[in-house]
């Protein structure tokens, strides 16, 4: 996302600088002085851009898209088999990162500093809990009342309030290369579209201004959480976040899924067929939710929110063996634009230089831990008195004053 001082010789790569340049440390010139100099520069740049940074980004990028992918298929599933529980289904997600992250975070910071975590840092995840469930909550209610073309469109609006986000919290400025590469995956995307058009696949809305508000609004929630998210997990472990999340998001998602859902939940069609595809949404859900802060850490937020934009190609892989879709060919193409534009975000930008990487427990935890292990070794004694900032030596001193004073008041 931002890139380095070309002129810099000590660069920290887990650390590094958030000023932007035209031109990356971790990238080599591309030199313009003659034909057989551009072309083996131009291979040089290419090389340096594959590094185990950049393909794990690209290929958890890819997981989480096709995490996206199953969601849509089993809430489909479920559709069709009368069963819509948008809100609750999200529920058994919060649970299962409650459950999974919490305890490991309570085993690290122990009961006393999990609550204090609790009091002192809960306020800021419960804010991001509340904007990731009321995100997908207004997301899946602009389905019912807007088209399939402006939902997808509208959608792509997490992306620019993301690298908003990221400039609020980071202060990165974007080489121009990214924002290209933002626009090439935006084009892949309105092929994406216009498959979808030519298909035949869009629905009349029934009430298109209040879904377009709805996605919207729900796009916007999901560009802040997103940015949020990688904020906090760029500076906190991700077991304290992600667990978090779960804790709050249980809480939030729960009252609101026992207020709208209540009668669905206890007159719905129950079976082993759909608690079986709660169960498959539930662990795409889990994965994608589990990936997505590794992401944030290795590349970055907008790169998460690029990355989904693939998401539609798997979903024609899908529509292929479970539906017998006939594939268009416009969708291969849009496809490899959108990947092209993957490539191109890091072409200048190398994912090492997206944001710097400290994470740590909070400094009241970790006072407590380092207290409690130096006790543990005998360091500290427990039972002695606390230390005044006086040696023995100075303490004599001030006894010896104290009686001159006294014999001269005496005196």
């Amino acid at each position: 996302m931002a890139s380095s001082d070309p002129d810099s010789k000590n660069l920290h790569l887990d650390q590094p600088p958030l000023g932007f340049a035209h031109q990356s440390a971790l990238r080599p010139r591309i030199d313009y002085s003659s034909p057989g100099l551009f072309f083996r520069s131009l291979g040089d740049r290419w090389k340096s851009i594959w590094t185990k940074q950049f393909i794990f980004s690209f290929f958890a990028g890819q997981l989480v898209s096709l995490c996206i992918t199953c969601t849509t298929v089993t809430t489909q599933e479920l559709v069709i088999r009368n069963l819509s529980l948008p809100t609750m289904q999200n529920n058994l997600l919060y649970l299962s990162l409650l459950l999974t992250y919490t305890p490991y975070t309570i085993y690290k910071y122990g009961f006393k500093g999990w609550g204090k975590l609790i009091l002192r840092d809960g306020w800021k995840y419960f804010i991001l809990a509340a904007s990731d469930v009321e995100g997908n909550f207004l997301v899946v209610k602009a389905y019912s009342y807007t088209d399939l073309l402006s939902c997808m469109l509208l959608d792509a609006w997490a992306i620019p309030i993301c690298l908003f986000f990221s400039w609020v919290y980071m202060r990165v400025r974007y080489h121009w290369t990214q924002l290209l590469g933002v626009l090439i995956c935006i084009g892949g995307l309105g092929m994406l579209v216009a498959s979808d058009v030519i298909t035949g696949k869009n629905w009349e809305a029934i009430s298109k201004g209040k879904g377009d508000a709805f996605m919207i609004a729900g796009a916007t929630l999901y560009g802040f959480t997103n940015a949020t998210e990688e904020f906090f997990v760029r500076k906190r472990p991700l077991y304290e976040v992600v667990g978090q999340l779960g804790l709050y998001g249980f809480i939030i998602n729960g009252i609101q899924a026992s207020a709208l859902e209540h009668d669905l939940i206890k007159n719905g069609n129950w079976n082993g067929t759909t608690g079986g595809l709660l169960v498959a949404y539930t662990a795409a859900m889990f994965i994608l939710y589990s990936v997505a802060p590794l992401l944030y850490r290795s590349a970055s937020s907008a790169y998460f929110n690029l990355s989904l934009l693939s998401s539609d190609f798997y979903g024609l892989l899908f529509g292929l063996f479970l539906f017998q879709f006939r594939p268009y060919w416009l969708y291969f193409i849009s496809f490899a634009v959108v990947i092209v534009g993957l490539v191109t975000y890091f072409w200048s930008s190398a994912p090492e230089e997206q944001g710097i990487l400290d994470p740590q427990a909070p400094a009241y935890i970790r006072g407590e831990q380092d207290e409690s292990k130096d006790v543990e070794q005998g360091i500290i004694d427990p039972e002695a008195p606390a230390y005044t900032g006086t040696t023995k030596g100075e303490a004599d001193e001030e006894q010896d004053a104290s009686k001159d004073g006294e014999s001269d008041v005496v005196s």
